[in-house]
């Protein structure tokens, strides 16, 4: 690393990176491991809301077994995708934990989009049963896909079950998950049919303030797995009542964002996912239990990544070098 500079990493740059979903797993479990210990630096995520639904948020993290702290900068504009422009957008800041010196910025989008999968496949790991075969994915954009690329590492998948509200988006899917994996993959016209026969339900559309949730009392079967990585915008409170577990990775921030008017109809989470990671406490008890991770994103899950995505960048020689 020159004296002074720091390494700039493009969106293209970190794509080609290509960092494994499987050590993406792992590198959040060791964070998570450390979090569990009190060791993590991870404050709630202050923000600003410059239109209806949108946010911008700045989200700082330190990690001392990775040697990592940094600063994610990163917006999420629902109205984006009409204009053909990414919903969340951003960069990441990674500084030397000895002097404080920032060493690299980075496009933070694909780093986003991994994490968040590989962190539902984490809870997924200790809430729901072992041999999900169904998968059900509601909202067919990028956390649709990331979703089942992590889930895939973990469970037996045999079919999947597709919805979105775009038929184009949703047939694009179909077709770029079909090439990639081996299991069937089917389009479904209403979001009940992507849930009463899945295993495991993964909700990615918009984060919304007041949301008009989808997912009803009984759509999830008994047994079933769900992850609402858009807070309970798609779930209504009759379906969020009828879950026996249900976690999140900060009960901080959980409450934190409850307080600011989310939640209304959420019950209050047992557990945090590093207490889970760690053994703290229990995953799911019984075979017939409905049990729900709800993560709300955390600065450390990027810090736990990005150190390496800067690593093999180095070793392949990407980027462009900028003078502080």
């Amino acid at each position: 690393m020159p004296e002074q500079s720091m390494l700039y990493l493009s969106r293209a740059d970190v794509e080609a990176v290509a960092l494994e979903m499987p050590a993406i797993i792992q590198l959040l479990e060791q964070a998570y491991l450390e979090k569990s210990q009190g060791k993590v630096e991870a404050p709630p995520k202050p923000g600003v809301h410059p239109r209806p639904n949108a946010f911008i948020h700045a989200m700082p993290a330190y990690i001392p077994s990775l040697r990592s702290a940094g600063i994610k900068w990163v917006s999420g504009f629902p109205e984006n995708t009409s204009r053909g422009l990414p919903y969340i957008t951003g960069l990441l800041i990674l500084n030397d934990v000895e002097t404080g010196i920032p060493y690299a910025v980075m496009d933070c989008t694909w780093i986003t989009a991994y994490r968040t999968g590989a962190k539902t496949a984490i809870a997924a790991k200790h809430l729901a049963r072992p041999d999900s075969e169904v998968a059900g994915i509601l909202a067919c954009g990028a956390q649709g896909r990331t979703n089942l690329i992590a889930l895939a590492e973990v469970f037996p998948l045999k079919r999947v079950y597709a919805y979105d509200t775009n038929p184009q988006a949703q047939a694009r899917y179909i077709a770029e998950m079909g090439a990639r994996f081996t299991f069937e993959i089917l389009g479904v016209k209403e979001p009940r049919q992507a849930v009463v026969e899945s295993d495991l339900v993964v909700s990615s559309g918009p984060i919304l303030a007041d949301p008009k949730p989808t997912i009803d009392q009984d759509w999830l079967k008994p047994g079933g797995f769900g992850s609402a990585v858009d807070y309970d915008s798609y779930w209504n409170g009759a379906a969020l009542a009828q879950m026996a577990r249900i976690c999140t990775d900060d009960l901080r921030q959980f409450d934190d964002h409850r307080h600011s008017g989310y939640f209304k109809h959420t019950p209050q989470p047992y557990a945090e996912l590093a207490e889970l990671v760690a053994g703290q406490k229990p995953g799911r008890q019984s075979p017939t239990e409905r049990t729900l991770a709800m993560n709300l994103g955390l600065a450390m899950d990027d810090m736990a990544v990005a150190p390496e995505i800067y690593r093999r960048a180095l070793q392949r020689n990407l980027g462009v070098w900028l003078d502080l």
